[in-house]
């Protein structure tokens, strides 16, 4: 089962608990009003028409948001890589990648995991967080769309494009229509629900209580805060909207609330995380915080700016049918200004901010480090979008990468001179090698469990086959390399000047080839990799070489020639296998 099933799983109960708070509230308005519940109102039907919808809605936003990070990730991955220091730069990033994976709670997740990672400062997200907040109001924009008369419509063709389509893009593509189809059924679902609540006094004199900005922000935030997505209750407060129950003042405080509430996520993500990675979820939180108290005492104004730039509805309408026309794409415009104008207040002064946000947050006093290694890139976070967590591999592999390449660097000199230490200190090193390789399995293994793409999966096999052949480098190194130096001190062997002069050519060839594998790796660089591959010929010659040379050595007049001859060649054999490894691991770029 994927991340994403596990995040559905969660939302529902929660987003049911929400609800059944709202129709509580309603029932219990009922109850206790002088006025008689009106006997067409049927509270299970209501209830259930609720749930059954919201379901449908969240599932559609699940649907959606996975396909589009399939669809996406490559580009995402090109983004997120080419972050740098210019805050416009963080903002944009955070508002296109938002607009991807349609949710601003997965990208402050991302970035806690980016974070804990050391994939970027704590200074670089704020700009990213400021764009999320932006991003996401592309969801609400979506939705105030009066186009759910064509939901089952984009259902058929979205099912349709699954089907039938050979290739996986196209299946992906499929499923991002119908995961938009279910979100604007589900929708369907819960207005046709609520419709009896428009005639319903006691439901009417609750939500109007909404208008009071404080009421208003606490019952947006805490729903928020339970189902653990803005973007559902914007859903909720449109579905309202369109069926004119929600004033547009009612609607502001709401929206301001779910921004608050959004940040809750964020908050449990980093638990036990790093300090910079909590000083996101404190950032995050903070921001959102200050804007909505910002807005608070000025929704009145705000509400007629929002009127003013807004279409007008049908001539003709008042009443509930007015607000039904036109507050549903007045509540989107609004979560759109807030969030704007809160990216721009902020966005020049992020430097101060994170300042700010770091002497809340202070670095813990140092600690001891009780392992011996641990994975700097690796992040269970990062499985929310497994086109990242493979990039996230790879980084790691790099880092084995460099440190089988400096074992291989310095291998030779105590192998041909001693002394013994250091070819003890190489072992040791191995063993990093050996804690990274295992942490990096462990993160395959769960990475093949979600769903991936047939690209994503070619992928990890990929990266499955470096790591081993990068293990088995550092295997060669610790066990045969530094054998065979042992075996040379205890005999006493000598290697002549002549020897030595060939295997350090050869030795500095194959480190070479070593780094550079790891590093078209990293950096998924075809054109590196296709350059260790095509060394063959070169490096075949100069084994040859070096194998005639110590045929010709065979009959110097030297003590111990027959053993000092097995063990140079020995180093020989050892250095082509290392080659082949290496040559491995770049057919697998």
């Amino acid at each position: 089962m994927s991340d994403q099933g596990g995040w559905l799983r969660r939302a529902i109960p929660m987003a049911g608990l929400a609800i059944a708070l709202l129709v509580g509230s309603a029932a219990w308005a009922a109850e206790n009003s002088a006025a008689p519940a009106p006997p067409d109102i049927a509270w299970f039907d209501l209830a259930t028409g609720l749930f059954g919808g919201l379901a449908l809605f969240l599932y559609g936003m699940e649907r959606l948001a996975h396909s589009l990070k399939s669809v996406a990730g490559d580009r995402m991955r090109a983004l997120l890589a080419a972050l740098s220091n210019r805050r416009l730069v963080g903002l944009l990033t955070g508002a296109i990648v938002t607009a991807i994976i349609q949710s601003s709670s997965v990208t402050t997740v991302m970035l806690v995991g980016f974070v804990s990672a050391n994939l970027m400062s704590f200074s670089q997200s704020v700009a990213i967080m400021l764009g999320a907040g932006i991003g996401t109001t592309i969801t609400a924009q979506i939705i105030a769309l009066n186009v759910t008369k064509y939901s089952l419509l984009l259902v058929t063709v979205g099912f349709g494009a699954v089907f039938l389509g050979r290739r996986q893009r196209m299946r992906d593509m499929g499923y991002v229509v119908m995961g938009l189809g279910l979100i604007f059924f589900g929708m369907t679902v819960m207005s046709d629900a609520m419709r009896p609540l428009r005639t319903y006094e006691p439901f009417i004199g609750l939500m109007r209580d909404m208008s009071n900005p404080v009421l208003g922000l606490l019952v947006g935030t805490l729903f928020t805060a339970l189902i653990q997505s803005s973007a559902a209750t914007l859903g909720v407060i449109i579905v309202l909207a369109q069926q004119g129950v929600v004033t547009l003042e009612a609607g502001i405080t709401l929206a301001l609330g779910a921004n608050i509430g959004t940040t809750i996520t964020a908050g449990l993500a980093s638990i036990g995380k790093p300090r910079e990675a909590i000083r996101v979820a404190v950032g995050h939180a903070l921001f959102k915080f200050i804007g909505a108290l910002i807005f608070l005492p000025f929704v009145s104004p705000f509400a007629e700016l929002v009127v003013a730039v807004s279409p007008s509805g049908p001539p003709g309408l008042a009443g509930a049918e007015l607000l039904a026309s036109t507050v549903p794409r007045q509540v989107a415009n609004a979560h759109t200004f807030f969030a704007v104008t809160v990216a721009l207040l902020f966005l020049p002064i992020t430097g101060q901010f994170a300042r700010l946000v770091t002497r809340l947050v202070p670095d813990r006093p140092h600690q001891i480090e009780t392992r011996i290694i641990e994975a700097k890139y690796l992040n269970d976070l990062l499985l929310r979008t497994p086109g990242l967590a493979l990039q996230a591999v790879r980084n790691e592999l790099e880092r084995i990468g460099r440190r089988v390449g400096d074992m291989l660097d310095d291998v030779l000199a105590p192998m041909l001179d001693g002394p013994a230490e250091k070819l003890d200190e190489i072992e040791r090193r191995d063993e990093e090698v050996d804690v990274l390789y295992q942490r990096i399995v462990e993160f395959l293994g769960t990475v093949s469990k979600l769903e991936l793409s047939d690209r994503e999966m070619q992928e990890l096999m990929q990266l499955m086959r470096v790591a081993n052949h990068m293990e088995t480098i550092g295997d060669v190194i610790e066990i045969d390399l530094v054998a065979i130096g042992r075996r040379r001190a205890e005999l006493s062997l000598h290697v002549s000047p002549a020897t030595r002069g060939k295997l350090h050519t050869l030795h500095a060839e194959c480190v070479r080839l070593v780094r550079q594998a790891g590093q078209a790796v990293a950096e998924a660089d075809a054109e590196l990799a296709g350059a260790v591959v095509t060394d063959k010929l070169a490096m075949n010659a100069l084994f040859g070489e070096v194998e005639k040379h110590q045929v010709g050595r065979l009959v110097a007049a030297e003590p111990q020639r027959l053993e000092a001859y097995a063990v140079e060649m020995d180093i020989v054999d050892r250095l082509n296998r290392i080659f082949y490894h290496a040559r491995r691991i770049a057919k697998n770029v």
